[in-house]
């Protein structure tokens, strides 16, 4: 009865090989535009954080949360 019911699978196709990878090689005019893209974006970066005025060397302070506000009175 089973052959009734359940109709023979036809074949699978052979597997095809897996293409060559691209070259992981730039060439120099390529390299140039990387590096001067980069250069770029580090210096966007540098002069965003010159106009954070806070550091990591000023003493951080607790905040005063025993005074009673008008918001939590």
């Amino acid at each position: 009865m089973g052959s009734i019911f359940k109709p023979k699978m036809p074949a699978l196709p052979p597997v095809q090989p897996l293409p060559e990878p691209p070259s992981t090689e730039l060439s120099d005019a390529e390299q140039k535009k990387l590096d001067a893209e980069f250069a770029a974006k580090e210096r966007r970066r540098k002069g965003r954080k010159s106009t954070i005025k806070t550091s990591p060397l000023i003493a951080m302070e607790e905040a005063d949360v025993q005074q009673k506000t008008l918001l939590g009175s």
